[in-house]
């Protein structure tokens, strides 16, 4: 089995190539950006890639959905600290090549995921747990950080995510994760609905918009 490692975080990229090199059959390599991801499955459609969703150069599950569709062979594993229900939902609608797992999953979790992969999807538990059990209430105030908001309005502005960072002397990633802290938080799926939110919440002024 190919497995492409899309996370940039050095520690657990490093415990998950600790993890395949004990396993039969694995031969692994590793993507450092969006670009290199897709000459890699250019080469090899049928791998399976391990996605930091949250650290990785991916903007939202519009994107996952076009990448998927591109290589209808490959399967996914999202391997993140933390993600929402709706989320998860949300993608698990798009494909059934979609799997879910958690950096602080058991070991078992993690071959076990790795080993039925390709025959079907896996969730781990703590992510079946949540989408489980009963929806809890909104909040009516989901709060945006300064930075968040500024980022918010320079997103409606129409600003890309590397010129948002060039600007705040961030790094992509930085903003990235941002980014999607932000359509989390509003519930909105693009850039285009977080726009409207800007808009209505007047943080950016229809003439501004316009220009």
């Amino acid at each position: 089995m190919n497995i492409i490692l899309a996370d940039p975080q050095d520690i657990t990229r490093a415990g998950m190539m600790y993890v395949l090199s004990n396993m039969d059959g694995m031969d692994f390599r590793q993507a450092e950006d969006k670009t290199e991801l897709i000459l890699q499955l250019s080469e090899k459609p049928d791998s399976v890639v391990v996605l930091d969703y949250t650290l990785f150069d991916v903007n939202d599950i519009d994107e996952l959905q076009i990448l998927s569709e591109r290589f209808s062979q490959t399967r996914w594993i999202i391997f993140s600290f933390e993600l929402t229900s709706d989320f998860v939902r949300r993608l698990m609608a798009v494909s059934n090549r979609f799997s879910i797992l958690f950096k602080d999953s058991s070991l078992r979790e993690i071959r076990e995921c790795l080993f039925l992969v390709n025959r079907q999807r896996y969730v781990c538990q703590r992510m079946m747990e949540i989408l489980l059990a009963p929806a809890a209430p909104q909040e009516e105030d989901l709060h945006l950080t300064r930075t968040e908001t500024e980022i918010l309005k320079d997103i409606a502005l129409g600003l890309t995510t590397k010129e948002i960072a060039e600007r705040r002397f961030s790094s992509f990633h930085t903003v990235n994760t941002h980014r999607k802290n932000i359509f989390r938080k509003l519930g909105v799926n693009n850039v285009h609905e977080a726009t409207r939110y800007a808009l209505r919440a007047g943080l950016v002024d229809t003439a501004e918009y316009y220009i």
